[in-house]
């Protein structure tokens, strides 16, 4: 029989956001079925917030008292925040959050990591020097051993009950984008998607299907080059690997129900081509995925909303989504450890 699965650690996030709010919503929503999870943040902030809460000293004891009290391990200092205003004094306690629920998961106290969403501008005026939350995690893991099966990258993913999608490329503007892409860039991301479909989904035998970068993927070089000399060696590429690799598609006939069916992941070529169709098809249960890495990590599909925060409109349905899914992960791997 397997041990218990660890606790999941949940960071802070920007305290100006609603990631208070909707972590004491996602205790509420979970707290007599699980996963068990504690924020590292302040617990009188989050009391305040209207969670009967528990201090703990250890991630150990967050199981025990989750049904009855949203267990918090301290951050160390008290956060004082305004709803609605992202505050860089807080920029190292937000950072100090991160890194020690990676810590922990790295230890093995915590089963795996999500993430409340940060404000990167507020991080980069106090000096932080990472694109976002991806890129801080994969530094901070880069020198632990990678799950066996796995292939060790850093990759975004989008994953909901319909559709899972994984942007080529990630935060450039587009014109950037396009001269970003690259074959063995991409032979990269399909072999981390791949090798993260088995390990953290279950999938045997991962179908991806690469999306075309011009109308028509390119009409075989008369509407752009790109899709004919860049993607399509890569899914060739892919293919002798032994990986199921279609593509390139067109991209305006890969997301409706019936093509769906033929692939479990979509790997798309910039940032929007691949977030349209996830949160068009599953906009509050989206969740974002970081495939490769050494630990499990998920995050809510959104960012801190600070339109609404304080104004008691945020939901909390993709936070809840992201902790469900990062605790299925995390039993895969252990599952797929006790059967090596």
């Amino acid at each position: 029989m397997a041990p218990p699965r660890a606790p999941l650690a949940l960071t802070m996030g920007e305290p100006g956001g609603i990631g208070g709010e909707i972590t004491v919503a996602a205790w509420n929503a979970l707290r007599a079925e699980g996963p068990a999870f504690f924020p590292i943040a302040d617990p009188q902030r989050l009391a305040h917030l209207g969670a009967p809460t528990k201090t703990i000293e250890h991630p150990s004891e967050a199981p025990a008292v989750f049904a009855d009290a949203l267990p918090v391990l301290p951050i160390g200092a008290p956060v004082i925040s305004v709803p609605g205003r992202a505050d860089p004094r807080y920029a190292d306690l937000v950072l100090e959050s991160i890194r020690r629920a990676v810590a922990f998961a790295l230890e093995g106290a915590a089963s795996g990591v999500v993430t409340n969403p940060i404000q990167k501008s507020s991080l980069i005026d106090a000096g932080f020097e990472f694109p976002g939350h991806t890129e801080f995690l994969d530094e901070l893991t880069k020198d632990a051993p990678t799950p066996a099966g796995l292939h060790r990258g850093c990759v975004m993913m989008i994953a909901g009950p319909l559709v899972r999608t994984v942007p080529a490329t990630v935060h450039l503007p587009l014109k950037d984008a396009i001269t970003a892409l690259d074959t063995d860039m991409l032979i990269e991301t399909g072999r981390v998607v791949a090798s993260s479909l088995a390990v953290n989904f279950g999938v045997n035998a991962p179908r991806l299907a690469f999306a075309g970068l011009n109308p028509h993927a390119g009409e075989d070089g008369k509407l752009g080059r790109e899709d004919r000399d860049i993607i399509a060696p890569a899914v060739h590429a892919l293919e002798k690997a032994g990986i199921d690799a279609a593509g390139p598609l067109p991209a305006d006939g890969m997301f409706h129900e019936e093509a769906r069916a033929a692939f479990d992941a979509a790997i798309c070529m910039y940032h929007d081509q691949a977030l349209i169709p996830a949160k068009a098809l599953n906009f509050h249960e989206a969740v974002n995925v970081t495939l490769g890495l050494p630990i499990v990590r998920t995050s809510p599909d959104h960012g801190t909303a600070l339109a609404i925060a304080g104004k008691g409109r945020a939901r909390a349905d993709s936070l809840i989504a992201a902790l469900r899914l990062a605790a299925a992960m995390a039993d895969r791997r252990a599952a797929n450890v006790s059967a090596a």
